[in-house]
């Protein structure tokens, strides 16, 4: 297949480079130091595209790839590809779910203990010295709790069961109830956030759940409530999760994943009832070089003539 021509256009780690050169002839988008006259120069020997979650392919990309018949994204979310506009063009589009499920959902859970029991603050506290003073100050148990989770896909059913480990009451927030979901459905989302102690975002990201944690839900949530997301900075509605944890109408709040990444809003830098990660939910080596191989996977197998692993177009 080395006759294939595939443009990158993420950063992958070196392993999946290393697979993607060995069956392709790959093109690295980013290396080009004007990227129009790079894609007029080789745009129409591109077949297919290796993307990623930070990168996507947006139509205007696309239009510029007048051969290509496949994206294989790099990420379990694919909103930054216009799957529309692929679809209407007959392009197949990938995705990597499942590879990277557990994965979040560990880290989902590891940022409901951090805030629950101020790992963070615990540590900057020993390293200054202060324990020599006297005890840190006493948290909050994270044991039987009320837990919501908005999104009950692969992943919320992952932290679901995490949970479960901690004697949690569990209910959810989906459109539709799941069938081979046991724990009860609440079909009003403000309705689940008021119930809750600890509210997890686990949707997809995209047009369709922008903005849907808003400050209704983050009110119902109130003032000895924890929201935790790992889904995408666009679900929450920032501004209005700024003003609450400012103002002290929602208890907690641990995040991973921000509206305008990598920036974050200065105001939560400084608040100690937040714990803040740079968008870290699958950035482990065993997980990031599994999502590589299956965007090689599908490559290799749409090439080959075989069905597609993971599709969604």
């Amino acid at each position: 297949m080395k006759d294939v021509d595939i443009l990158a256009t993420h950063i992958f780690e070196p392993g999946t480079f290393a697979g993607l050169d060995s069956a392709f002839t790959l093109h690295r988008l980013w290396e080009a130091k004007d990227h129009d006259a790079f894609l007029a120069e080789i745009g129409d020997r591109i077949r297919g595209m290796a993307t990623g979650f930070a990168t996507g392919a947006p139509a205007s990309l696309i239009d510029k790839l007048p051969r290509l018949e496949i994206i294989a994204n790099f990420g379990v979310g694919y909103e930054k590809v216009d799957v529309e506009h692929a679809r209407r063009k007959g392009i197949r589009v990938t995705n990597t779910p499942d590879v990277l499920t557990e994965e979040v959902a560990d880290l989902a859970l590891a940022l409901w203990l951090s805030v629950s029991r101020r790992l963070p603050a615990a540590e900057r506290y020993l390293r200054a010295g202060k324990w020599l003073l006297g005890s840190f100050p006493l948290a909050t148990s994270i044991e039987r709790r009320k837990v919501g989770i908005l999104g009950m896909g692969r992943i919320g059913q992952a932290i679901a069961r995490r949970a479960q480990l901690f004697e949690a009451e569990i209910r959810y927030f989906q459109p539709r109830p799941r069938a081979e979901v046991t724990f009860p459905h609440i079909a009003d989302p403000v309705a689940l956030a008021g119930w809750a102690d600890v509210l997890f975002v686990a949707t997809p990201g995209g047009e369709k759940t922008r903005g849907l944690v808003d400050r209704t839900i983050i009110d119902a949530l109130g003032a000895k409530g924890t929201l935790i997301n790992i889904a995408r900075g666009s679900v929450v509605d920032e501004t209005a999760l700024v003003a609450a944890l400012v103002e002290g109408r929602l208890g907690a709040a641990g995040l991973d994943v921000f509206a305008a990444e990598p920036r974050v809003p200065e105001a939560l830098l400084g608040l100690e009832n937040v714990v803040l990660l740079p968008h870290v939910g699958s950035a482990t080596v065993e997980t990031r070089r599994a999502m590589g191989q299956l965007v090689i996977d599908n490559l290799v197998a749409y090439f080959s003539g075989r069905p597609l692993l993971t599709p969604i177009v």
